[in-house]
């Protein structure tokens, strides 16, 4: 079980930016998939999470109204659509897999893909 997360990047306030998870091994419909980010002496933390094959989401209160999870079977991909940033969602985004309907809590997931850094400053 392997995941690669990419899409990240340098944006301005307000901007937006469009994550991508690519898991190999494995299908992304059979699993719960999350994306979680860690900023510069701070916990890793729940972004958003999906169980692809029930549609179920889940947001963190601070980009509810702002981000989007999805997810493309066809490609087996995650996405997490990111738009009105904030400098406080600049960090370290991490996608990862565990059984479907995981919560979007940092332990319940127990496969890891490396970080895409996402840094949001004029």
């Amino acid at each position: 079980v392997q995941l690669q997360a990419s899409g990240g990047g340098l944006v301005q306030p307000g901007g937006s930016l469009r994550l991508s998870c690519a898991p190999s091994g494995f299908k992304s419909d059979d699993y719960a998939i999350g994306w979680f980010r860690q900023a510069p002496g701070k916990e890793r933390e729940g972004v958003s999470c999906m169980t692809l094959s029930t549609g179920v989401t889940e947001y963190a209160d601070s980009v509810k109204g702002r981000f989007t999870i999805s997810g493309d079977s066809a490609k087996n991909r995650v996405y997490l659509q990111m738009s009105s940033l904030k400098p406080e969602d600049t960090a370290v985004y991490y996608c990862a897999a565990d059984g479907p309907g995981s919560s979007c809590l940092v332990g319940e997931y127990g496969h890891w893909g490396q970080g895409t850094q996402v840094t949001v400053s004029s």
